[in-house]
């Protein structure tokens, strides 16, 4: 059997969000895990409403999740073989001229609507005569076309739902090619799909109903279907589906958030399947346990809370040498010091104020009472000059107990908001090590 082939085919219409991401991380993990290639394909036949800058927004999300493609496409570089495949549809009277303004059809469909009978197209643009075609063209109306459904049931084995059947005769006849001759998803995905050798299609279960007519349109190219699978939708607060419209959380906001790219893509690798959210430091691992069977037809609850503690997760767990580019960056370059502050961060720049701390440069402890104030002057007094060890903290703390009595709470934490301003933080004991100067009096 030949390596799967999968695909991911963005409209360059705005910024990705998690909704789209979720759908280019399955199709990526399933390919990955099989050995298989992965096509970035940018559906971009849409002149009006694609933009170049939402292709680079594209580009610039998946390559700092990892997501890397073998191949990548442009749809609107295949205008000619769309006109060749629409040609074919034609002379197989498969494609038909229809003239309705948008106007006039949403007339239709309410008439329908008010009658109780279900909004499909009533094909009346097949009775045109070609007189009245041209009588049609010479009043300036240029015409869509529409494909012509056989109004059968078609069905298909989904790789997610199972045994579906779709009767098409409760369908419109899609539109494939709009008035100016752009063609439109329905359409161009088919023959993309089918020329590039696309063997599995993963997609939000929002389009099951347009695959029996673009399972209908590949046979009557001649192209086998691919093998297809409609995965449960993932929605946020309140069940509503997550889209560009609805502001959705976006991949360049969490990216702009400070949010670790495994935090982002452990979540979505797992939510909506029958296996725990758990932090995952690599695309690999991610893929190894990737299981399409896994995922049930609820769907997916995406809650942002959790990607912050996903992302605190992966922190406290990142060796030193994975974040070491970003880290020297910030200005921290020795491992041991990462170890000691990476149990207390939500953030990797959480890691720049903690330099600002170790250099001397404490915030202003506000939570420390009068009295506590004292206390920390006075145990200053016993604190030996820098540099200073790993020991130091026990042994000062020790001598500053031995003086005042002070023991616990009342010892420890007017100690550590003097020399750090803060009421929590990593190990001090660990921390002394790195302090390059000496906090100044309180």
């Amino acid at each position: 059997m030949s390596q799967p082939v999968l695909r991911f085919a963005p409209s360059p219409t705005g910024r990705l969000h998690v909704g789209n991401l979720r759908v280019a991380l399955m199709n990526w993990l399933y390919a990955r895990k099989a050995g298989g290639e992965f096509i970035l394909r940018i559906d971009d036949t849409d002149k009006e409403r694609s933009r170049e800058e939402h292709v680079e927004a594209v580009r610039r999300d998946l390559e700092w999740l990892g997501l890397d493609w073998d191949r990548y496409e442009r749809q609107s570089l295949r205008l000619d073989r769309y006109a060749e495949a629409a040609e074919k549809l034609r002379a197989e009277g498969k494609l038909y001229e229809a003239f309705e303004t948008p106007a006039e059809l949403d007339l239709k469909r309410k008439s329908l609507l008010a009658r109780s009978l279900p909004p499909v197209y009533d094909r009346a643009a097949l009775k045109l005569t070609e007189e009245a075609k041209a009588a049609l063209r010479a009043e300036g109306r240029a015409p869509h076309e529409r494909f012509l459904l056989n109004r059968q049931r078609t069905g298909w084995a989904d790789l997610s739902r199972g045994a579906v059947e779709i009767d098409t005769g409760s369908l419109s006849d899609p539109v494939l090619l709009k008035e100016d001759g752009a063609p439109l998803y329905t359409f161009a995905s088919v023959v993309d799909d089918a020329e590039m050798g696309v063997t599995h299609v993963i997609r939000g279960e929002d389009h099951v109903t347009n695959t029996a007519p673009q399972i209908q349109i590949a046979e009557a190219l001649g192209y086998a279907p691919p093998a297809f699978a409609h995965m449960a939708m993932m929605v946020g607060a309140g069940g509503l589906k997550l889209s560009k419209r609805t502001g959705s959380l976006s991949i360049e906001e969490m990216r702009e958030a400070g949010l670790e790219p495994q935090a982002v893509l452990s979540l979505l690798a797992r939510l909506g399947s029958a296996d725990p959210v758990e932090p995952r430091l690599s695309l690999a691992e991610m893929a190894e346990g990737f299981d399409l069977g896994r995922f049930g037809r609820a769907p997916a609850h995406f809650d942002p809370a959790e990607l912050d503690i996903l992302n605190a997760k992966i922190l406290h767990a990142t060796p030193f040498e994975a974040a070491e580019p970003r880290l020297r960056a910030l200005g921290l370059t020795e491992p041991r010091l990462w170890h000691a502050l990476r149990p207390n961060l939500q953030r990797l720049e959480e890691v720049a104020p903690w330099l600002e701390i170790l250099a001397g440069r404490r915030p202003e402890p506000e939570e420390m009472t009068g009295e506590d104030r004292a206390f920390a002057r006075e145990a200053f007094a016993a604190l030996p000059p820098l540099p200073w060890d790993s020991g130091t903290w026990k042994a000062w703390t020790e001598a500053v107990k031995a003086q005042t009595g002070r023991k616990g709470k009342a010892l420890f934490m007017p100690l550590r908001l003097a020399l750090t301003g803060r009421a929590h933080g990593p190990d001090m004991s660990e921390l002394l090590p790195f302090f390059t100067a000496a906090p100044p009096a309180l």
